[in-house]
């Protein structure tokens, strides 16, 4: 299996919370799938298990049989869920930093995509849109040979015309037999496009299976069956 997690639960520091408990979920290699739950409902913390950012209370995250550090962030690609560059660089200087950084990083493919996203790359960060910065970063991240890419809530918080690009530049960038992990409270922007769904609530995982299941099992799209289950009446985010 390309990603596991083993009886996996996490404590914050000094409170009785906890944001996951008892997690057990496989993945092969190759898929496409999304965590998806409200807030609070442990899909950041999740994704920054598998990036190392987080270790757990109790349990064992696996990537290619590894645990998460310093040899599985060489095949990791993450787009965490806030900006994190400084805010004096340019987009040039954000792809050169990749691109001393990362071995698997292709200048070439960034450079295409910036052409493609409408990305200047000698503006500087802090006079990009909220939407501008986010096809920034994807590009980034999606210019990586990853195996691995950890993508937290890359369509939250922008305008549909944007999600649109931000979506078709995850799905015709991503390196072939790579597993792309996504969390999302929008289901509905991405589902026709995954092979497997994982629902959290309150850190537990309450349903696993593959998209075409739920739907032919429910008879109904796998967003309409989020809300059923969740009692959604409109589309919210935040952070976990």
């Amino acid at each position: 299996y390309d990603i596991e997690f083993r009886d996996v639960s996490f404590r914050y520091p000094n409170t009785d919370c906890y944001a996951l408990r008892h997690v057990n979920l496989k993945f092969r290699i190759g898929e496409k799938l999304a965590i998806v739950g409200m807030n609070g409902s442990g899909k950041t913390t999740m994704i920054k298990i598998l990036n190392g950012l987080l270790t757990p209370t109790s349990g064992t995250a696996l990537i290619e049989g590894e645990a998460p550090g310093p040899k599985t962030k060489a095949v990791v690609s993450y787009l965490p869920d806030k900006p994190y560059f400084a805010s004096w660089m340019r987009v040039r200087d954000a792809i050169e930093l990749f691109q001393d950084f990362y071995r698997d990083f292709d200048r070439v493919k960034a450079d295409d995509m910036c052409r493609e996203l409408g990305l200047d790359e000698s503006k500087q960060i802090k006079t990009l849109s909220k939407g501008t910065q986010e096809k920034m970063q994807l590009m980034l991240v999606m210019s990586r040979h990853a195996h691995l890419y950890l993508l937290d809530e890359p369509i939250a918080g922008v305008d549909p015309a944007a999600r649109d690009a931000i979506l078709d530049t995850i799905l015709t960038n991503y390196c072939e037999n790579s597993t792309v992990f996504i969390s999302t409270h929008l289901i509905s922007d991405i589902e026709k496009v995954l092979d497997e769904a994982v629902f959290l609530k309150e850190g537990r995982v309450v349903l696993h299976e593959a998209v075409e299941t739920i739907r032919e099992r429910e008879g109904k799209s796998v967003d309409a069956y989020f809300r059923e289950m969740f009692r959604v009446t409109g589309q919210n985010g935040g952070n976990e």
